[in-house]
């Protein structure tokens, strides 16, 4: 025969079971509550602010007769100083501007094997004007070779308000007739992804990049030709870099 005194033991022992249950259902539904409904509401905004959509910004930039140029392929986010600061200390050199006696230079350069490391680019189009800011890299005794980059300042910025520069950074691997329309110019390799990837590691060996992150398929068309009539292929990726805002 059980006690009398047995029973009434084993219920709240029963009832402290069941509230501990209730009790973890209850904690489990308000962290999924403020999880779902706070939390990540706020980490998403925050993300799309820094992150904005980049839908509307065009893919491919034109030539001077608007013809498709060069693949849009990377983005720096900072000012205009912050940007030729942060180029600079990558070693990277500011393009001379096209002039005469520029464009005889680079013609008398090549030729001759002899080096100008800050050749003028030719001029590419985006947001319906010619590039803000162009770069390059010397390879070898004379301008024939080079990494160059051109960059556009867009009028999306950060929650800072500082603007994206949009840019195309190609490789300048020959000089040569233009299968266009037969004028001298540089034929760019058609890996562009390769010479995306070299800005981005000068960049970083800097250490004035706070954060770089990749848009995949920012490109839907990942192949092509330029304006010069030389193809181009890319895996769709544009590499964005926030350069240090503590950066003077």
């Amino acid at each position: 025969m059980v006690p009398p005194d047995a029973v009434p033991a084993s219920v709240p022992a029963r009832l402290s079971r069941r509230q501990r249950l209730f009790r973890g259902v209850a904690i489990l539904l308000m962290a999924y509550l403020a999880i779902a409904y706070l939390m990540l509401p706020v980490l998403w905004e925050r993300y799309f602010r820094r992150h904005p959509r980049l839908d509307e910004i065009p893919g491919i930039t034109l030539t001077h007769t608007g013809l498709p140029g060069d693949p849009v392929n990377v983005a720096l986010i900072g000012t205009e100083e912050q940007l030729m600061q942060v180029l600079h200390a990558a070693h990277w050199e500011p393009a001379d501007p096209i002039t005469l006696k520029s464009s005889l230079r680079i013609a008398a350069d090549t030729v001759l094997r002899r080096e100008y490391a800050d050749a003028p680019v030719s001029p590419l189009y985006l947001f319906g004007r010619k590039e803000d800011l162009a770069f390059e890299q010397p390879v070898g005794p004379d301008p024939k070779e080079r990494h160059h980059v051109r960059f556009w300042k867009s009028t999306t910025t950060d929650p800072d308000g500082r603007p994206f520069w949009f840019g195309a950074a190609t490789f300048d691997r020959r000089v040569g007739f233009s299968h266009t329309t037969g004028e001298i110019t540089h034929h760019i390799a058609p890996d562009v992804d390769s010479e995306r990837d070299h800005l981005f590691s000068t960049l970083q060996a800097t250490g004035d990049l706070s954060e770089t992150y990749e848009v995949p398929d920012f490109h839907q068309v990942k192949s092509g030709k330029n304006g010069g009539g030389d193809p181009w292929h890319t895996d769709g990726a544009l590499q964005v870099g926030t350069i240090n805002p503590a950066l003077p």
